[in-house]
């Protein structure tokens, strides 16, 4: 950066409550940027367990969902671009469309009409969002299809008995309440944290507590698909620390 010029170029989207191009000249946001990469690497834990114990190949996807949003938070928090904020977003939407099949699709009769009509709604949704700025617009339709979820999910809760699996699913809400916190923490007391010796980095914390979030989910779903397969899942965790899913396939399956 020499004389206000920016390497990206002028900030074009959203910007957060973390000085620009102070870590790195090559680097907007530099915590907002590098505090994505646990999610990263925990979708990618998640993917090569659902692989190697060949799960259906929803969940797969949605691992690698996880990576895609994290990839595109990355080049949006490192840019400040209108484009790569979009970039962002649009996958955010598109992770919960998945989440949404994988949650009701179990009890969905008509197969091929969910699948079909949330791939049309997210093909729209990303031509839209291409062209259009919504604002807060898209922060309400986002919780929207969260709230989508919230019963499905719960229902599953309240039927899992394994008190580890049931674990999962506390740590999933507690992350995301934290996560949240910070959130608007950052956002809402921007002027005043600015002014402190050290920025305690809220939108980067929430980074990281959604990565753990979103493994928590995934691995709790798989939990509970793997229940409805009667594949007998059990709760390990590697290196005694990151939850994963063991099923017994029957050798017909």
């Amino acid at each position: 950066m020499e004389d206000g010029i920016f390497f990206w170029g002028p900030v074009t989207s959203k910007e957060w409550c973390e000085p620009n191009y102070v870590q790195s000249s090559y680097i907007a946001e530099f915590f907002n940027t590098i505090s994505n990469i646990p999610c990263i690497l925990l979708a990618l834990i998640g993917l090569v367990n659902a692989l190697r114990q060949r799960f259906e190949k929803r969940f797969s996807v949605l691992h690698m969902s996880n990576i895609i949003l994290a990839l595109g938070s990355m080049t949006y928090h490192a840019t400040l671009r209108q484009m790569q904020q979009q970039g962002d977003e649009t996958p955010m939407v598109w992770e919960m469309l998945l989440y949404i099949y994988i949650l009701y699709s179990p009890d969905w009769h008509y197969r091929s009409t969910m699948p079909t009509f949330l791939f049309l709604y997210g093909a729209l949704f990303a031509i839209v969002h291409s062209q259009l700025r919504f604002g807060i617009g898209f922060k309400v339709h986002y919780a929207l299809l969260c709230l989508l979820c919230a019963p499905r999910a719960y229902k599953y809760y309240i039927h899992t008995e394994d008190t580890l699996a049931k674990r999962l699913a506390k740590l999933y809400v507690a992350t995301l309440l934290i996560g949240a916190a910070c959130w608007l923490c950052d956002r809402l007391f921007c002027k005043q944290i600015q002014g402190w010796y050290v920025n305690p980095q809220g939108h980067a914390v929430w980074h990281v507590l959604m990565g753990f979030n979103s493994y928590f989910a995934n691995t709790f779903l798989m939990y509970c698909r793997a229940q409805q397969r009667e594949w007998n899942p059990k709760i390990k965790h590697l290196f005694g620390f990151f939850p994963y899913v063991k099923i017994e396939k029957p050798k017909t399956q």
